[in-house]
């Protein structure tokens, strides 16, 4: 796949400052030889906390930003001073931004609002000088507290695009060609599948100045939940759409079959989907005649709204902007929004996935090293042979 400047997957390994050593000293002055305990205490080390920022849309600037450390704690010094608090780190990152552990696979945080923070991993704390252990039963007390450790961990941060509309269907569906004629997006449009490698967004202009966010998705094909084609990359971008918009195109042999296809797809990725509203749009209809369009509206679905539109001459357009707007704006559909921001469940990955995941995107490769020469694969080990250790 071409580089691109649109990055949605990341992995980084980040670790916390450890807390700094608490001060033993015994203080001696002149003509004060029995001062007492006079260590201070150690500094708290640096956090590293997550902090959602709208100026960015995409994880681009942290693609080469593979380890993030804060700063460890100060040691406390004689006279109770107290050590420097280790500097905290900042990971700047889009709304919609969703963190794993690289290791588990398990859900850790999800940033959805700007400016929001969420302690990553804590800063150890500073331990304590031996003058805060002074007693009257111990008046010198000879030891003093270690800082706690530092912790770290290996992140994963997956950008789900925040949309109104999701557009899914097969490749070549006119997906594209749709954002641009709604939109002043321009996406690439060709004649051949999977031309959309990367998702892109269009704001599509209603009545009285209002508009909605129109979310290009590439293509689905049959078996995308189990990492076929562009599956596993980019269906997780459609999670955080409000509604999502089938397009089937109309000269399609069974228009119903493709659409529970999809719909299947979105099952088998994530059983969540299915709750949200949905609306079928028969592209490619300036390929088809009155007659043949009211033939085909028999078959199709009867539990959502249906609109033919042709992308190419604008047939259908209003109509389904005004499909599009009124379900967005549903008692319903604000419902779902208001529920699923408050009690919004991400599942944990799954493993079996979770590795093909990764090496899809360049993550993991394994390196093993052979008498001090590189092996990029282990099956291209000849006649190696082990040594039994007693």
């Amino acid at each position: 796949m071409a580089e691109s400047n649109f990055v949605d997957y990341v992995k980084i390994l980040c670790r916390s400052g450890k807390g700094g050593r608490g001060s033993m000293h015994l203080k001696h002055v002149k003509y004060n030889y029995n001062g007492g305990p006079d260590g201070g205490d150690g500094g708290k080390g640096g956090s590293v906390i997550l902090r959602g920022n709208h100026n960015y849309w995409t994880l681009l600037h942290l693609k080469f930003q593979r380890h993030v450390f804060a700063e460890h704690g100060g040691n406390g010094g004689k006279d109770k001073c107290h050590g420097t608090n280790g500097k905290d780190e900042y990971i700047d990152v889009p709304p919609g931004t969703v963190v794993y552990n690289a290791e588990t696979g398990k859900f850790v945080c999800d940033i959805s609002y700007d400016g929001q923070e969420v302690v990553l991993l804590k800063g150890g704390r500073g331990g304590l000088g031996n003058f805060q252990f002074r007693t009257a039963t111990n008046q010198a007390p000879r030891f003093a507290q270690p800082g706690e450790p530092m912790e770290e961990m290996t992140v994963i941060l997956e950008l789900k695009l925040l949309a109104d509309v999701g557009l899914v269907g097969f490749p070549n569906a006119g997906k594209s060609t749709l954002v641009s004629a709604l939109s002043n997006a321009r996406p690439k449009i060709a004649n051949y599948p999977f031309t959309t490698m990367e998702p892109s967004l269009g704001i599509v202009g209603y009545r009285d100045n209002k508009s909605f966010v129109m979310a290009d998705i590439p293509g689905i094909i049959e078996g995308a939940s189990e990492g076929r084609g562009l599956g596993l990359r980019f269906l997780r971008h459609i999670e955080r759409n409000s509604l999502l918009l089938f397009m089937v195109p109309g000269d399609t042999d069974d228009i119903k079959r493709e659409y529970e296809i999809l719909l299947n797809e979105l099952k088998q990725f994530n059983p969540e989907m299915l709750e949200k509203h949905r609306v079928l749009a028969v592209t490619k209809c300036d390929l088809l005649d009155d007659e043949l369009m009211d033939m085909l509206r028999e078959t199709l679905p009867d539990d959502l709204p249906v609109v033919f539109i042709s992308a190419v001459t604008g047939f259908g357009l209003t109509e389904l902007k005004d499909v599009l707007w009124g379900e967005l704006n549903s008692e319903s559909n604000k419902l779902q929004v208001i529920t699923s921001t408050d009690t919004l469940i991400h599942r944990d990955k799954d493993m079996s996935r979770f590795a093909k995941e990764m090496m899809d995107e360049g993550e993991d490769e394994e390196i093993v090293f052979v008498d001090g020469d590189e092996v990029e694969d282990v099956d291209d080990i000849e006649d190696f042979e082990y040594e039994d250790v007693e």
